[in-house]
C-alpha cells in the first residue's frame, strides 16, 4: 500500500478534524446548535470547527485549489480545475444524539470528476479512502464490494427524506416496490458512511433522492475503486450537483433502477 502525497494530506486533515469532533462529542450539552432550514436540519459549532480544521490543512497543502464546504460554501481557487469538496461532519443529527455513526468526508475533484476521497468515522476509527487507479481501502486493508448476486440477498442503505426534504411520495413508492423483495433496508443517517459500507460489502447498494455534493463525492471514488457503480438514481452519469446518487454492486443495479423510477 502506497499513499500519494494528496491522499496522505487528506487523511491527516480528516484525522485532525475527527479528533476535534471526539472532543466536542464529550461536551455536546454545551454546544451551540442552530437550524439551517427547519428543526430537522441542525448544525453546531462542532461542524464549523471541523470545517475550519479541514480547510486549513488542505489549503496549506494545495493553496491554489478551490474549496467547497458544507458550512462555508464555495471558495474559488487560482487552479480552476481542482476543488476540495468537504462535509466536515456528515451525520450531524447522529452526532448530537449520541450515535457513533458520523464522519468527516473529504474529496478532491478535477473538472467535476472525483479523483480521491476519504471518509473517516472517528468513534469507530474506520478510515475509508481511495484514489483513482489505486484501489479502495479500509485503514490498511483493501476492500471490495459485496459478492451477493441477487436482489433477494441484498441489504440496502437509503437516505430517508426528513421534514424539510422533498420526494416523500417517491420514497413511499420505492419502499412499496422493494421491501418484499430484499433481505433488509437500513438508514444510517450519514450518506458518507452508507457509501463506504457499499464499498466494503456491508451494504449492497445505497441511494438518496436529495443529496449534496459533499455528502457523496468521497464515496463516489471509494465505491468505484472497490468495484461498484455510482450513478444518479435514473442511471445517468453521476453529477455531483445533480442531487441524487445510487451506489451499488453491478449485479443488482439494473433491478434497482427499475424500482427507483419516478412516480
Amino acid at each position: 500500500m502506497t499513499q500519494s502525497a494528496t491522499i496522505a494530506a487528506m487523511i491527516a486533515a480528516a484525522r485532525s478534524a475527527g479528533a476535534g469532533l471526539i472532543e466536542d462529542r464529550a461536551r455536546i450539552a454545551s454546544l451551540t446548535i442552530q437550524n439551517k432550514a427547519g428543526v430537522a436540519d441542525m448544525f453546531s459549532e462542532a461542524d464549523l470547527r471541523a470545517e475550519e480544521t479541514v480547510k486549513a490543512a488542505l489549503m496549506a497543502f494545495a493553496p491554489s485549489y478551490g474549496f467547497l464546504g458544507e458550512e462555508g460554501g464555495l471558495q474559488k481557487g487560482e487552479d480552476t480545475e481542482h476543488v476540495w469538496i468537504v462535509d466536515p461532519l456528515d451525520g450531524t443529527t447522529n452526532f448530537l444524539t449520541g450515535s457513533p455513526l458520523f464522519a468527516v468526508n473529504i474529496a478532491l475533484a478535477r473538472s467535476g470528476h472525483v479523483i480521491a476521497g476519504v471518509t473517516y468515522v472517528p468513534v469507530l476509527d474506520e478510515l475509508f479512502w481511495a484514489e483513482e487507479g489505486a484501489g479502495a481501502w479500509l485503514n490498511d486493508a483493501p476492500i471490495r464490494i459485496s459478492s451477493r448476486a441477487t436482489l433477494g440477498e441484498a441489504v440496502l442503505g437509503v437516505g430517508i427524506p426528513f421534514a424539510t426534504k422533498p420526494d416523500h411520495a417517491q420514497f413511499h413508492a420505492e419502499m412499496e416496490r422493494l421491501t418484499d423483495r430484499i433481505t433488509g433496508i437500513r438508514r444510517l443517517g450519514a450518506g458518507a458512511i452508507d457509501m463506504a459500507w457499499v464499498a466494503c460489502g456491508r451494504h449492497d447498494a445505497y441511494w438518496e433522492q436529495a443529496v449534496s455534493a459533499w455528502d457523496m463525492a468521497a464515496g463516489a471514488v471509494i465505491v468505484r475503486e472497490a468495484g461498484g457503480l455510482v450513478t444518479g438514481t435514473l442511471g445517468e452519469p453521476l453529477d455531483l450537483m445533480g442531487g441524487t446518487v445510487l451506489a451499488s454492486t453491478p449485479a443488482i443495479q439494473a433491478e434497482l433502477l427499475v424500482a427507483l423510477q419516478r412516480i
